[in-house]
């Protein structure tokens, strides 16, 4: 699998260029940076000490020129800008960053007729896991429970609540028949009065090096039930990536999440 990596100097991007050069069946092949970071002209993985014979650039094309998959965590306008690079070039793409617009999504459907796409808010095959477990925790306690969704993560990250959140408050809606634009509440301040009932409830924590914990609250009467996942390194987010390219090797074309890569659609609990 040859793979090309966008936002390359970053954490994240640093993660994932370690994981694809020790996996034997990857190899990195393109290095994609801002035209004005310091990092440009570097081998992406001189941080590692090694060297690849590539050089981190900001033109696309050349980026990817050599590239079956695209890796993207970084914002959603640069995201898109290099999908359309992408879909010229017939690169296909997955993409983890997160606070994408609805009509920015409807964009990455519509590059899917054209080329295959993995789109998650979180690679890590224990979040995906945490998001079945989910499913059937709502659909067991879907009367008498308020839902709250915490999480936490580092100072620099800039969307709120994270993509990882939404989309466990999304599971959660679907489970109970809802949709989530409908019943989230993401603020509380003042005088809020009582909860109202069949709300799903957001709080959010930025500080420090946090990584990313995530839990959701089932709050009954007498009982509370909570379902949490704590990242401890970016490292499980950088490995899905890559058994997300496994899986787009037999896929032309269409818009997957990381539930299509695990199979996990098609398991009935």
């Amino acid at each position: 699998m040859k793979f090309a990596v966008a936002g390359a100097s970053g954490r994240m991007g640093r993660m994932l260029i370690e994981t694809i050069l020790n996996t034997p069946d990857a190899k990195l092949v393109g290095a994609l940076d801002m035209p004005a970071s310091p990092a440009l002209g570097q081998d992406p993985a001189a941080f590692l000490g090694k060297d690849t014979g590539i050089k981190i650039t900001a033109d696309l094309k050349e980026g990817m020129k050599d590239a079956d998959f695209l890796i993207d965590f970084t914002r959603p306008e640069g995201t898109l800008k290099h999908l359309a690079v992408a879909q010229e070039l017939g690169v296909q793409m997955i993409i983890g960053t997160t606070g994408f617009t609805d009509e920015q999504k409807a964009t990455l459907k519509k590059a899917s007729e054209k080329v295959a796409i993995v789109f998650a808010p979180n690679m890590s095959v224990g979040v995906n896991a945490t998001l079945k477990l989910l499913e059937v925790a709502a659909k067991i306690l879907n009367q008498g429970y308020d839902i709250e969704i915490v999480e936490a993560h580092h100072k620099h990250k800039v969307d709120a609540p994270s993509g990882t959140a939404i989309g466990m408050g999304e599971v959660i809606a679907k489970a109970l028949g809802k949709e989530l634009k409908d019943c989230a509440v993401y603020a509380r301040e003042g005088h809020t009065g009582e909860r109202e009932a069949g709300t799903i409830g957001f709080a959010t924590i930025r500080g420090g090096d946090i990584v990313g914990d995530h839990t959701v609250m089932f709050c009954g009467e007498g009982e509370r039930i909570e379902v949490t996942h704590k990242s401890a390194s970016r490292m499980s987010y950088a490995q899905g990536a890559v058994r997300a390219g496994r899986f787009l090797a037999n896929q032309k074309n269409g818009l997957f999440d990381m539930q299509d890569v695990l199979g996990l659609k098609a398991l009935k609990i």
